[in-house]
């Protein structure tokens, strides 16, 4: 339990708090204004805190707010919530919106933010934990929320972020494509969490890491096996973007269980730190059963978990845009059918687009083994083109059987999308 007093003063602290020269982060103004509870979920640090005051910057009501995220509300309990809203209401009189920040750290926060709702209340909620916030939302808060997911910053959010400012027709001029070229590259290697883009502090990325892992996983589900788990993380790290079986994983940082692999994966892709990408299949055993890719959230946070993987810009390239395509909201998985293709995106139950990554299709192997992998996939799901993705390169290549192949910069097709 905590007194009205400490919480008041909690209340007036963060209240002093103001956002000065932020990205603005982009939502649908849909999801603002809709009534449902409005439930903003991402990584750590990514910035959803300061959605949420934008949010409430930007409305009439915007009083009602308290970040949970607090050491000082370590012994705030469900039954303190009505101490909450008495103070609320005692202080900035009746209002009808409330601002919770990180809210997951508060067992049985969903039954009083249902019971705001059913008052007719509008609610936002940020929380970095999907796993609790799909469990309590899907008892309570069946029906009566929507959700967004917030990604560190898109390659335009950091090219604003840099106050670099560009048209459709750099994408054509010598000095516009070198311009948006370059920025790309240093995108690729510096990532996307807004604070470190600020301070670019080694020691602000362990932190997160640091959080993530012992907060988030380590805490939260009760693993005794710290120093395995860490393991783990550095082996995935090092070989993200490459496929590898649960069993495989156990097998290199000296495990049996291949389940507690799985599990422990599961944990940390809860946190949002890292995603999953499933063989392609009609067939869902064959998904489950088949050998997992693994993208990191962000390129610079995987670099300082991982060993080596600054050495190759291809990983970096290809993680960056299994990103983007899950900020884009698509069904993404790989295909490999003798030859692979890296990404297949599906919308409802058709696949509309096959996507490869390299960094150069110069190398005649390269080439041939990228093509190859692309038209295996055009093939098996009926498609007339698809898309090679470079760090420079662009041409058009017409195929004997009427179908093209997109080659395009990466950086033109994250800012086209």
């Amino acid at each position: 339990m905590i007194t009205k007093d400490a919480i008041l003063q909690i209340i007036y602290e963060q209240k002093e708090y103001k956002l000065h020269n932020v990205i603005a982060r982009k939502i649908d103004s849909k999801l603002i204004e809709c009534p449902e509870v409005l439930v903003i979920t991402g990584v750590r640090r990514c910035g959803k805190s300061v959605l949420l005051r934008q949010i409430q910057t930007s409305r009439s009501e915007r009083d009602y707010y308290i970040n949970f995220d607090d050491e000082r509300l370590l012994s705030f309990t469900v039954e303190d919530f009505q101490k909450l809203d008495e103070l609320f209401h005692e202080e900035f009189g009746e209002q009808h919106t409330y601002y919770f920040d990180e809210i997951q750290n508060i067992d049985g926060w969903e039954r009083f933010v249902s019971r705001l709702y059913s008052s007719g209340n509008k609610v936002f909620v940020t929380g970095s934990n999907a796993h609790l916030l799909s469990k309590e939302m899907g008892t309570l808060l069946t029906g009566r929320h929507v959700t967004h997911e917030l990604y560190p910053f898109s390659f335009a959010e950091y090219l604003e972020f840099l106050a670099i400012n560009f048209s459709r027709k750099d994408f054509f001029t010598t000095k516009g494509k070198a311009l948006l070229s370059s920025s790309f590259q240093d995108y690729l290697v510096k990532g996307g969490f807004p604070q470190y883009l600020n301070n670019g502090s080694e020691n602000y990325l362990k932190s997160i890491y640091s959080d993530i892992v012992f907060r988030d996983v380590i805490v939260r589900n009760k693993i005794s096996s710290e120093r395995q788990l860490r393991e783990m993380l550095f082996y995935l790290a090092s070989n993200a973007t490459n496929m590898c079986t649960y069993n495989s994983v156990a097998k290199n940082i000296g495990m049996s269980s291949s389940d507690t692999i799985s599990s422990w994966i599961d944990n940390i892709e809860q946190t949002y730190l890292i995603s999953q990408l499933c063989k392609y299949s009609p067939k869902v055993g064959i998904q489950l059963r088949s050998p997992k890719k693994i993208y990191f959230i962000d390129n610079a946070l995987a670099s300082k978990i991982g060993f080596n993987m600054s050495k190759n810009i291809g990983r970096w390239l290809e993680n960056a845009v299994a990103v983007e395509l899950l900020r884009r909201g698509g069904n993404v998985f790989y295909y490999n059918d003798g030859a692979e293709c890296d990404f297949v995106v599906r919308e409802g139950n058709t696949v509309k687009q096959v996507i490869q990554v390299t960094a150069s299709m110069e190398s005649e192997p390269t080439r041939s083994r990228e093509l190859k992998g692309l038209q295996t996939a055009m093939d098996a799901f009926g498609l007339n083109s698809g898309i090679i993705l470079t760090l420079t390169e662009s041409e058009t290549i017409s195929l004997p059987d009427g179908k093209e192949i997109i080659v395009i910069p990466c950086w033109r097709w994250v800012l086209e999308g």
